[in-house]
């Protein structure tokens, strides 16, 4: 059974065999936990997407073609609900800047402290907290390329992009995170 391969693993879950999808989620697992954690941040809410992606996949499985690689598939997945949930952070902190009120019932002008860290961060913190700073199309680009190890054709097919777009967005991504990581204090 754990030799089976995801094709194989896919039809028996189609026919509601419980153990094949539990060999298929410890099969990629960690794959998914990876993506969503560098859009994401090492949060709860990065263990609730991660797990959402999983739900989507069986709930939708008799959608999956095999077109694709599984992996990436999931991780298409993974990418596309990370960004839904970081127009949804968008959305809420926009709303609690604009319609947060004290005490006397007047509406204040506050905006959350995204900048305070540890002084002292290993590497992996501080590019991931730099990583949080990059805008989410960046971001989604930069992680697929440089963190998971996509090339740049797989990169356009999981996020639908052009070769072109993917690889402009890849070179501003890095030259912000640079920018970001020096104001940081990273001292290259």
């Amino acid at each position: 059974m754990k030799d089976w391969s995801d094709l194989e693993l896919i039809q028996h879950i189609k026919q509601g065999d419980q153990q094949s999808f539990r060999i298929l989620v410890d099969r990629y697992e960690q794959k998914v936990a990876s993506t969503v954690i560098n859009m994401l941040g090492n949060t709860d809410l990065a263990d609730d997407v991660g797990q959402e992606v999983f739900i989507r996949f069986y709930n939708h499985i008799g959608q999956f073609k095999g077109d694709a690689a599984l992996g990436t598939y999931l991780t298409r997945i993974a990418i596309n609900l990370s960004l839904n949930e970081l127009s949804r952070q968008k959305i809420r902190n926009l709303r609690y800047l604009f319609f947060s009120r004290n005490e006397d019932d007047e509406t204040t002008y506050q905006i959350p402290d995204t900048n305070r860290f540890e002084e002292k961060m290993d590497a992996k913190n501080l590019v991931q907290a730099a990583l949080i700073k990059l805008e989410p199309k960046l971001r989604s680009v930069l992680v697929l390329r440089m963190i998971e190890g996509y090339d740049t054709k797989q990169t356009a097919e999981i996020l639908e992009l052009p070769m072109g777009t993917v690889l402009s967005r890849l070179s501003r991504a890095q030259d912000k995170l640079k920018e970001i990581l020096i104001k940081m204090g990273y001292q290259p």
